[in-house]
């Protein structure tokens, strides 16, 4: 069932998608070399906690994990990019780190996904993270009433065609509001002017992610962590927006923050 929201609860929805955005800025000032990725899972439990929230992957348990994922971050490095399970492992100079958060607050869900380089940034890493910025902005921009579903996921496969990167559909956006995953799934690719009517009230998560090398996934022996088949690098960026009467309104934009997009390289419109 999609359920459209109330502007109320919409205003709901972006208290939670603020907090979503603080934390995933403050775990990204905070990956640095040398730190554990448990250090950042911790981190973000005690933000959590101490904000009242109810972390959305603690005890998820879908049909494609292996048992309920008892973290409430996914950490996701270099070849992986999603559901990335927090382990011992410190990170390295010129790692590709993915951070991905949901929580609930008063009953309400946001989620996010941020990519950043740790240390020394490679050329090509900081290009792959700046096409999926510049997707989901693009897919942002399109997500008006009247326009339907498809728009928003050919937004996200042209940027990948003008960056030349594969897309996988698989994994996607989706619906969000009471629960972290609701009805409509959003590939990150499509045919524009087909699928679902956007409607004001209507509230989703865009989420494009790409592999520089393959549009193929593989399962870690952890049964959770995804990672490009081909072993090449990877890269996320996802908001929660919600569809208005006039423009999309993004409801985990993140304060500015020392990594990511922000002070490394400014997005291009042609993906060079």
């Amino acid at each position: 069932m999609i359920e459209h929201k109330s502007p109320k609860d919409i205003e709901r929805m972006h208290v939670t998608g603020q907090f979503v955005g603080q934390v995933l800025a403050e775990l990204g000032d905070l990956a640095a070399v040398g730190v554990n990725l448990l250090d950042l899972e911790h981190h973000a439990r005690r933000l959590i906690k101490e904000r009242g929230a109810e972390s959305c992957y603690w005890d998820y348990e879908p049909s494609f994990g292996k048992g309920p994922f008892r973290n409430v971050v996914c950490l996701s490095v270099n070849d992986a990019v999603l559901h990335g399970l927090p382990h011992s492992y410190k990170l390295r100079d010129g790692d590709l780190l993915t951070m991905d958060m949901a929580v609930r607050i008063d009953g309400w869900a946001a989620d996010s996904a941020h990519s950043v380089i740790v240390g020394t940034p490679a050329e090509e890493d900081l290009r792959l993270i700046e096409a999926t910025e510049v997707a989901l902005e693009a897919a942002i921009k399109v997500a008006q009433p009247g326009n339907k579903l498809g728009d928003i996921s050919a937004a996200i496969g042209a940027v990948a065609a003008a960056y030349g990167y594969p897309v996988n559909l698989e994994f996607g956006g989706h619906g969000i509001g009471r629960t972290m995953h609701e009805d409509l799934h959003i590939p990150n690719d499509g045919r524009p002017g087909r699928g679902w009517k956007l409607r004001p009230g209507l509230t989703i998560a865009i989420e494009p992610w790409f592999a520089a090398g393959t549009n193929k996934i593989v399962f870690d022996p952890d049964g959770w962590t995804i990672r490009s088949a081909d072993g090449s690098r990877t890269a996320h960026s996802e908001h929660t927006v919600a569809i208005t009467e006039t423009d999309p309104l993004v409801l985990t934009r993140r304060p500015r923050s020392n990594k990511g997009r922000e002070g490394q390289r400014e997005p291009s419109a042609t993906g060079r």
